[in-house]
């Protein structure tokens, strides 16, 4: 539980949290620290202030970040996770998924960004960057303003193309 009204910095508050996942063994040595937009919806922060933690993960030497690719537990020569590929490339695979399953129809809207960023916990670019890979392959359509849904059945990629 956070101390909101005591001297110690909610930032510093959430690194003890953070640190102490590590060394229950929650969080291991080359996954991601928890991203943004989660440590937002968590322990209901701000943007900044979840930026400001994962500087003092990298202060601590609990964690440390790699330019283009995220903030990771551990040392920097510390192997991370692999991962199938980008993660935006994740999203929209899941989200074509749920279209050729039914799960979102023709002429329907795809989530937003901001339930992509609380459902996949991402930073806003990469939930935009899903739609746009999504919309480049024909799955999707903006209307500006409105949203952007999902297109009619014969505009989807020919299987494989996705």
């Amino acid at each position: 539980m956070l101390d909101r009204e005591g001297p110690v910095p909610i930032y510093r508050q959430i690194a003890d949290v953070i640190a102490d996942r590590v060394n229950r063994g929650e969080l291991l040595p080359g996954e991601p620290v928890p991203s943004e937009a989660l440590m937002e919806t968590e322990f209901r922060v701000s943007r900044s202030t979840a930026r400001r933690v994962a500087r003092e993960l990298r202060e601590r030497g609990v964690a440390y970040t790699i330019q283009g690719e995220g903030t990771f537990i551990g040392l920097p020569d510390t192997p991370r996770r692999s991962r199938k590929g980008p993660i935006y490339r994740e999203i929209a695979a899941d989200i074509s998924r749920q279209i050729t399953q039914g799960g979102i129809a023709p002429n329907r809207a795809i989530p937003g960004e901001k339930a992509m960023m609380r459902k996949y916990g991402v930073a806003k670019a990469t939930a935009r960057s899903a739609v746009s890979l999504l919309r480049e392959q024909g799955w999707v359509f903006t209307v500006p303003q409105r949203g952007t849904f999902v297109s009619a059945r014969e505009r989807w990629p020919a299987r494989g193309e996705d």
